[in-house]
């Protein structure tokens, strides 16, 4: 089985309309939207939703006032300052270290799992799909991660299929660390810009500590051809994989509107031509 993951060193350069043209190429895959803490592949993909799971994780500490005696230890403890003079929690600013709970002498403090959000198996036109959505404000998103990816597999094992999609986190923070480990390849999308060339360069060096092979794209190419041609020496120097470039082309957002990929849109369109050709690099080089 093959995992390949679609990251980006930031948000905005596509990766997400990409992984959406390679889901109507692929065959025997499944897809996996990673990218929990802004899950869009859905509104592409437009999922029918055969299982919904709660996704729980950390604890908030409550105070029981039937048993609290109000001796006010935990409120020299907390060095978060959630714990108000009227001894009520603050679910905000508890970060769910858990002392307090620890040191209560009348054990009077609660301390629940969090429900964070929900995951989720569907079906699409293109096969199923692992994805998820996380609260709002919610923490723990490279956990979510890991769960995402590992039910993929699961699904994959279960389908007998042999190829994984998956759609990464933007940046180089511990939701995109999640999403590449063990993974067979990745893909880095950019964009012909100053932050979009520096913070590629952030995201091969993660790789590169993960040992994790990697192909380098560029959308949007014609927007600054010169900056193009820099990352593509640059692929070339640090011996990475150049899949090559996208043009840039309003179809992309046209697609988007109507909720199909770009091969729905318009196949014949010079973008899809050029993602085609990707695609089939890519293929070359995750079958090594």
């Amino acid at each position: 089985m093959k995992e390949l993951v679609v990251i980006s060193g930031k948000g905005g350069t596509g990766k997400t309309s990409l992984i959406a043209a390679f889901a109507s190429l692929a065959n025997h895959k499944v897809l996996c939207d990673a990218d929990v803490d802004a899950a869009d592949l859905h509104l592409i993909m437009d999922p029918e939703v055969q299982q919904r799971h709660d996704f729980q994780s950390g604890n908030t500490a409550v105070i029981n006032r039937d048993k609290c005696t109000e001796c006010g230890q935990c409120l020299d403890l907390c060095r978060w300052n959630a714990i108000s003079d009227e001894f009520e929690v603050d679910p905000i600013e508890c970060e769910g270290c858990g002392v307090c709970v620890y040191f209560c002498p009348e054990k009077a403090i609660d301390f629940p799992v969090n429900t964070c959000g929900e995951w989720y198996i569907s079906d699409t036109r293109f096969g199923p799909m692992v994805h998820a959505r996380l609260g709002i404000a919610e923490e723990n998103s490279g956990k979510l991660v890991s769960l995402v990816r590992q039910e993929a597999k699961k699904l994959a094992e279960k389908k007998n299929l042999d190829l994984i999609i998956t759609d990464g986190p933007p940046g180089v923070g511990c939701p995109v660390i999640a999403s590449i480990g063990g993974a067979s390849a990745v893909v880095i999308v950019t964009e012909p810009t100053v932050s979009g060339k520096h913070d590629m360069e952030r995201v091969v060096q993660l790789a590169a500590y993960f040992k994790i092979p990697t192909l380098i794209c560029v959308n949007k190419f014609d927007l600054n051809i010169s900056t193009s041609k820099q990352i593509e020496a640059f692929s070339k120097e640090k011996g990475l994989i150049f899949l090559g470039t996208i043009p840039f082309d309003p179809i992309f957002t046209k697609a988007m509107v109507q909720g199909q990929t770009v091969f729905e849109y318009d196949d014949c369109s010079s973008v899809a031509q050029a993602v085609k050709k990707i695609w089939d690099k890519v293929l070359m080089a995750i079958e090594r």
